[in-house]
């Protein structure tokens, strides 16, 4: 009997597609939250990178540009964040219809070099906030929405702006024989759009005091402090911490020394890593302790050595954040040193370390860059 051929099986031929898929590319709008949520973060490299993926999509896409060039400023790339904010306005073929505002504000706070350009932008600002206005009250109820709030603070931010730079003195704009007559008209507009604005009524006062009326200037900054000192810290009408800062520093020319510690508590209860915050703070109960000399040795019931010391003990916290965090700002930290050197002189010594909560807690730092890499890593880029 002869060997039979094992028959071989033909392989099955699969009518089924393969089941591999390939990972879904995330949408546009996906991109655009997870870029806002980076930056909110503070994690500006990443941000960029999600935001090349969108314009790589999509070229002329405006929100993604305006992201990109915040990114762009927080990582010191100024001639870069410049050309984007300048790709979103006319003349460029791809800037949007109207342009947005918010890339006038941007140049406005960058163009230090040409204060007359920084106006120009303010002002192109100012008229697109305000057509935007406009439409949102025509369309709307009696009663204000978010978004008109909004509008009106921004306007308001962008005429105070204006005023700043007509005030600098590092500018000759505040020589020019129509200088105070602008500030004035400004601030009028301003408080016009927002006639109870705390920031307008505080750059008013900023006005009065370079006029040398300190109780026109007095009334203006109690006004804007009533406005809002009763308000939970994230409410809308209180003024981010730079304004904040800066009414301080009004209130310490005017002698004020209660409130603008008050006002100082706020700041640091939000960010007690601020070094403005604590130099202001200590600066405060250095004036509180001469004027406690002054009068008898005490003021409010604190003896001028209990003043001092407090004062040292906030300059001392200030100097040692302004070096951990190398704060740009020099004559603040020669301005600390300098008081520090008088209550040396004075027989104040700093606190010892172990003996209070400020300084220890001072000593504390998170390096929050640590983990940063790590975070990055479990990040989906796909």
């Amino acid at each position: 009997m002869g060997r039979t051929k094992t028959k071989k099986q033909k392989a099955s031929k699969t009518t089924e597609p393969s089941t591999v898929q390939s990972p879904a590319v995330p949408s546009i709008t996906a991109l655009l939250e997870k870029a806002q949520a980076l930056i909110v973060q503070c994690d500006y490299e990443l941000a960029a990178r999600f935001i090349q993926r969108i314009l790589d999509q999509q070229p002329s896409n405006a929100e993604a540009k305006e992201m990109l060039g915040v990114a762009q400023l927080e990582l010191g790339d100024i001639d870069a964040a410049k050309q984007t904010f300048f790709s979103l306005l006319p003349p460029n073929p791809d800037a949007p219809s109207p342009p947005p505002p918010s890339a006038h504000l941007y140049l406005a706070q960058i163009s230090d070099e040409d204060p007359r350009l920084a106006l120009q932008h303010y002002q192109a600002a100012v008229e697109l906030l305000s057509v935007q206005l406009k439409g949102k009250e025509r369309a709307g109820n009696n009663a204000p929405s978010d978004d008109e709030i909004e509008l009106k603070s921004n306007i308001v931010r962008a005429l105070i702006g204006q005023v700043e730079i007509w005030m600098d003195p590092s500018y000759d704009l505040c020589f020019e024989p129509e200088a105070e007559r602008t500030c004035e008209d400004l601030l009028e507009t301003a408080l016009k759009v927002d006639p109870d604005n705390p920031e307008a009524l505080q750059s008013l006062a900023s006005v009065r005091m370079s006029q040398q009326k300190p109780e026109d200037a007095k009334a203006c900054l109690e006004k804007s402090w009533i406005s809002w000192k009763d308000l939970d810290l994230d409410h809308p009408r209180v003024p981010p911490i730079p304004a904040r800062l800066g009414l301080v520093r009004l209130f310490l020319e005017l002698s004020l020394y209660s409130p603008a510690l008050l006002v100082l508590h706020g700041v640091m209860t939000a960010d007690d890593d601020e070094v403005e915050a604590w130099y202001l703070e200590g600066w405060c109960y250095f004036l509180m302790a001469e004027q406690a000399k002054e009068n008898a040795g005490t003021l409010d019931d604190l003896s001028w050595e209990e003043l001092a010391k407090d004062a040292r003990d906030r300059l001392e916290t200030c100097q040692l954040l302004h070096t951990h965090q190398q704060h740009s700002d020099k004559p603040l930290l020669e301005h600390v040193q300098e008081l520090i050197a008088n209550l040396e002189g004075m027989g104040i010594k700093a606190s010892p370390p172990d003996e209070g909560e400020d300084e220890s807690d001072a000593g504390d730092w998170v390096d929050d860059d640590a983990n940063s890499e790590d975070e990055a890593e479990d990040v989906e880029m796909s």
